[in-house]
């Protein structure tokens, strides 16, 4: 006997390379887990930062005032989903810079956490997340003599902050040398991870 299918979500797949080509690596794992999240009945939305025009904050204020037009579509596009998939190349040990821009202009105050609430202002529980990392690097280095820590910062830092439970994550290490084969293996599973919903 099949076990009960679960109920399809809405999800919103966040591609963070800064370069929209399809031809990233990037692209081809967000376009499988979509695949995957279609073929399952999942809702989908995409947010291609590589596409979008999302300045940096330059100061307090900033962070504090109305945000713009583009990040506002941004939030709605976050408060939609149920669940967040965030997939992005290591660069210089950390998120992209476009990446980076994005969370601090998305996740702004009395949106993301409550700020008078130190420990427990996170304002978007009830959703869940995935973060894809791609690398040159192997990924058992990259947790072993680094500590995967801009991933555990991401993780800890600002998802589980705002309230994301669970976070879950999956690296790809050593990406420009990998097989055809490898790299239709990585395609595969996340079309699974897209039908799964998580």
């Amino acid at each position: 006997m099949a076990p009960p299918r679960k109920p399809p979500r809405r999800i919103l797949v966040i591609e963070g390379h800064p370069d929209p080509s399809p031809q990233r690596l990037c692209h081809g794992l967000a376009e499988a887990y979509r695949e995957g999240a279609r073929e399952a009945g999942h809702a989908l939305r995409t947010l291609i930062l590589g596409d979008l025009d999302i300045p940096p904050l330059g100061s307090r204020s900033d962070w504090e005032s109305p945000p713009p037009e583009v990040v506002a579509a941004c939030q709605q596009d976050l408060l939609w989903a149920e669940h967040v998939v965030v997939i992005y190349p290591l660069w210089l040990g950390d998120v992209p810079a476009v990446l980076k821009a994005f969370l601090e202009q998305v996740l702004r105050p009395g949106l993301a956490f409550d700020p008078s609430q130190r420990m427990t202002g996170g304002l978007l529980k009830g959703r869940s997340v995935r973060l894809v990392v791609t690398m040159g690097m192997p990924g058992w280095f990259y947790f072993g003599w680094f500590g995967a820590h801009s991933l555990r910062s991401l993780r800890r830092n600002v998802f589980e902050f705002v309230g994301f439970r669970p976070v879950r994550t999956r690296v790809f290490g050593m990406v420009e040398g990998a097989s055809p084969q490898r790299r239709r293996d990585w395609l595969d599973e996340m079309a699974r991870l897209g039908r799964l919903g998580v």
